[in-house]
């Protein structure tokens, strides 16, 4: 009967142990997407009109988003492949087409957003959180922002912008 009650105890101590810790390649995937996500961000040169992301699936990274310079792509796969435990490095990351309309609406967007008072505070520090990414006259912002009142002023601000054809918010709303 003691050596059941022994055998139990140590079945529960363990299974519990075992519950408690991550699985060793979910600690490594952790451990990986934060790795790249310092990269990323230590980027020289990225501004407010780039938009990096990025997947991890297993020991391959897939680069997204969407930026101004090709420089920013090939530093960005560069960054990522230095990154222990990385194997492979998709690079998706598009290189949006040089345009002197883009360019003035990039500059009018920026003011309209980081200009009006409630959202000066995510102009602040190195990485601004609202990103504007512009296409062609098109408009999509990414990022995350306070609250809803936050996205929707983003958003309305950067309808307002002449010359613009449409405006996608993806801005999410975080936890303050």
């Amino acid at each position: 009967m003691r050596k059941n009650s022994l055998a139990c105890l140590i079945f529960l101590v363990a299974t519990l142990t075992l519950s408690a810790q991550h699985p060793p390649s979910e600690r490594s995937a952790q451990r990986i997407q934060k790795e790249v996500r310092h990269e990323l961000a230590m980027l020289p040169y990225v501004t407010v009109f780039d938009n990096l992301a990025f997947r991890v699936e297993g020991e391959k990274v897939i680069l997204l988003g969407q930026v101004t310079k090709p420089s920013i792509k090939s530093d960005a796969e560069k960054a990522v492949k230095s990154v222990e435990g990385v194997e492979q490095v998709d690079n998706k990351i598009e290189v949006l087409p040089p345009s002197p309309m883009d360019d003035r609406l990039r500059l009018a967007l920026y003011h309209a957003i980081y200009g009006f008072g409630p959202l000066e505070k995510y102009g602040m520090g190195v990485n601004r959180s609202i990103r504007i990414i512009v296409k062609g006259g098109h408009v999509t912002l990414e990022g995350i922002v306070d609250n809803q009142a936050d996205k929707d002023s983003a958003g309305i601000r950067a309808n307002g912008v002449s010359g613009v054809f449409s405006v996608t918010n993806n801005l999410q709303v975080g936890n303050g």
